[in-house]
């Protein structure tokens, strides 16, 4: 194999791993991506759980001592 040749192959080598990084990279892209909408999401639907807990009137939850035995005491 001449110098040439082997320069060439090097390149060819160097192209490969390029593109298959490219690809990667859009991969982790698009899953980021995919992501942060889904903690977008979680975040408005905490941010709503939390309103409506702040606004649970304390007398709609049974105390302990109102609460019944489960059945098999």
């Amino acid at each position: 194999m001449s110098e040439i040749d082997k320069l060439q192959q090097q390149i060819d080598d160097l192209e490969y791993k390029v593109a298959f990084q490219e690809d990667t990279i859009d991969q982790l892209n698009t899953a980021l991506t995919r992501q942060q909408g889904d903690i977008e999401r979680m975040t408005v639907q905490i941010q709503y759980l939390v309103s409506k807990l702040q606004h649970v009137e304390p007398e709609n939850i049974a105390s302990q001592a109102e609460e019944t035995p489960p059945p098999h005491y």
